[in-house]
């Protein structure tokens, strides 16, 4: 059937508008989207993308706002300052978004403690968590991405949810607990903008105008502007990988024997677990070792659903049970945490098989970490003696590229897209991948918070971070230490306007880079946030912060800033350290003068010069603190 002329020009026009309204259809970026939480009380810029040229209507609670693209298609608007409120409708053009709430908006940043999920630290807050249902507090999770070409201007990804019990699970931990603190005493809304990376270095989120301050780092910034040059790299980094642990497999003899369930290990050495090869006087270093770990259960659990806890286990491990694959992560750090079905237990002997792979240096299970299989209310030990065998021996494997870690490239992917979001300011939690190189650190971190109010055009700008914790056994006698460089490069880094730090040297975990108690951690920095970002005059925000110095009649007599209602008195004064003109520390006396002065000294050293606190990886004993309890920030009197 032919269609006569009217009706085919009909059909074009018709054509021609549908193809138009598709061409010229708004887009927003990925952060102003459906549940997404505003700043309040400042103005609030809503942008996104349209043709040249196209108009652009925007309808927020009762009022429009006009604009068009400009020539590259770019177009925003300027909403008025408004009070905390929701939930509110917005609309641009055809698009509606829904739920829109108005309150406080912190970007979070930094390393893996700031990107940690809740559900790594369920261990300390599974009560607490299994009640969360706050919708007024939300979280834009920004999908890892790296760039080292021109600057993405949006998210691969991403949308805002709620504190509620489909989606707690997946909040940073330190990110919840701060904006849960903070809602707890404002009642406002709190969006959380979460954009952090585990391992990163504090240079992969600086700006290129910062990084050309850094011959080295821009370098390395330049070279990898060759897509050819990180495809060939990563390529190469692959293949050594596959080989390596193909090579591996094969010289395995236990691999597809040994996991298969009542495997005879009565031939198998013996040595206690957790701890590591080289303490257990194992002859090894990398490849692959077999764990065996047999025992009893009675009917009544072994009919019963279970979780195998194992720790940390250095490097990578696959568990076994009676021949029933468990579970396997392929890194050190995150906890072993294993579901094991009734299905896969049995009455009587069962078997536990693990094998780890070490890749690079020290080996075994990390020691003061639970290493059980847990019923709901019995518990079976894990720890004691284990049989093993050794299954391959290989060379150390050579650590691949981290692409991620490269200078500027973090900023390029995960920040410069927010730089149009209206923040209330930003929490940050990183220093742990810059211990190598602390001297540069100060300059670094200082030129990083300088960078963001730049690029962010707010020049006091709240910028709030957290102090490394502790790590690592105690030492006995007084050390250098690059942690401890590293928190004092932090603490000077106050220097800066609006700024505040969260010690946390207290709470960590010797043994874990990761410590689970993250809700003091989110206290604290709601505690600067209160002083800082909201102005509260009365809110003792931190603990006490060396001054200045003074030596007196062998002695050096120290005064403190932020010691609250005053300095804690009630026990004897432990981590301080003294040297004289030869710069030889040793631990020193002190004791409390008044309200915010210290004096330390020693028998020894008749001509103080310098006087530290807190100078370790883990300082364990020490113990300034304010008597709202919290603890003094580590620091040098030395100035260079």
């Amino acid at each position: 059937m032919k269609l006569k002329g009217n009706k085919i020009w009909v059909l074009l026009i018709v054509l021609v508008s549908f193809s138009l309204s598709i061409q010229a259809a708004v887009k927003l970026p990925r952060l102003v989207s459906k549940g997404m939480v505003l700043q309040r009380d400042e103005p609030i810029k809503i942008w996104g993308w349209a043709d040249a040229g196209e108009r652009v209507n925007v309808e927020f609670r009762g009022e429009s706002y006009k604009t068009k693209a400009d020539k590259q298609g770019d177009w925003s608007v300027v909403l008025p300052a408004s009070a905390a409120g929701g939930p509110y409708t917005l609309k641009v053009n055809e698009i509606e978004l829904e739920d829109i709430l108005i309150g406080d908006v912190w970007l979070c940043s930094g390393q893996s403690n700031m990107e940690l999920p809740i559900r790594r630290v369920m261990d300390l807050y599974k009560d607490e968590i299994s009640k969360v249902n706050n919708p007024q507090i939300r979280l834009f999770k920004v999908p890892m991405r790296y760039i080292f070409t021109d600057a993405t201007t949006d998210y691969e990804g991403g949308d805002w949810k709620t504190a509620t019990a489909e989606n707690i699970l997946d909040f940073s931990a330190v990110a919840y607990f701060f904006a849960a603190d903070l809602y707890q005493k404002y009642r406002v809304p709190i969006g959380l903008i979460s954009s952090a990376v585990g391992g990163s270095p504090a240079e992969a989120w600086l700006s290129e105008t910062s990084l050309q301050k850094y011959p080295n780092y821009w370098a390395s910034a330049q070279q990898c502007r060759s897509a050819a040059f990180v495809d060939s790299v990563k390529s190469a980094d692959q293949n050594r990988i596959q080989n390596w642990h193909s090579e591996l497999n094969q010289k395995d003899a236990g691999v597809n024997h040994w996991s298969t369930g009542d495997v005879d290990v009565s031939d198998w050495l013996e040595n206690s677990l957790p701890g590591y090869w080289s303490e257990q006087n194992i002859d090894f270093k990398n490849g692959s070792v077999w764990f065996c770990k047999e025992f009893e259960l009675t009917d009544n659990l072994a009919a019963k659903d279970a979780v195998l806890r194992l720790g940390r286990i250095i490097d990578a491990d696959s568990a076994f049970v009676n021949g029933t694959f468990v579970g396997t992560i392929s890194y050190q750090y995150p906890p072993r945490i294993y579901q094991v079905p009734a299905s896969v237990l049995k009455s009587g002997k069962n078997q536990l098989m693990v094998r780890v792979i070490s890749q690079s240096g020290r080996g075994g299970f990390m020691p003061d970490k639970p290493y059980a299989l847990r019923f709901l209310n019995d518990t079976i030990d894990l720890t004691g003696e284990w049989h093993y065998h050794i299954g391959a021996e290989m060379p150390q494997l050579e650590s691949q590229t981290f692409f991620q870690y490269t200078p500027g490239g973090l900023y390029k992917g995960m920040i410069n897209p927010a730089l149009n979001y209206t923040l209330k300011g930003v929490i940050w939690y990183q220093g742990e991948s810059n211990t190598d190189r602390p001297g540069e650190y100060r300059q670094l971190f200082g030129d990083l918070i300088q960078d963001w109010r730049t690029q962010f055009q707010r020049p006091e700008l709240p910028f709030l971070f957290v102090q490394l914790a502790n790590l690592g056994e105690p030492q006995k006698l007084p050390s250098e230490s690059n942690w401890a460089e590293l928190r004092d490069a932090q603490r000077r880094t106050l220097e800066l306007p609006k700024t505040g730090m969260a010690v946390i040297y207290d709470i960590g975990e010797w043994n874990d880079i990761h410590p689970l108690n993250k809700k003091d951690v989110g206290h604290r920095l709601s505690l600067q946030a209160q002083s800082v970002a909201y102005g509260d005059s009365d809110v003792v925000s931190s603990g006490p912060l060396y001054q200045s110095m003074k030596i007196e009649n062998g002695s050096i007599v120290l005064t403190f800033i932020s010691v609250g209602s005053d300095l804690f008195t009630n026990s004897l004064l432990q981590g301080f350290q003294i040297a004289g003109e030869d710069g030889r520390f040793e631990w020193a006396h002190a004791v409390v003068l008044d309200k915010n002065t210290v004096k330390v000294w020693s028998e020894n050293i008749q001509n103080p010069r310098t006087v530290r606190y807190g100078w370790a990886n883990n300082p364990a004993d020490a113990n300034l603190k304010n008597k709202e309890g919290l603890p003094a920030s580590p620091f040098t009197t030395n100035n260079e």
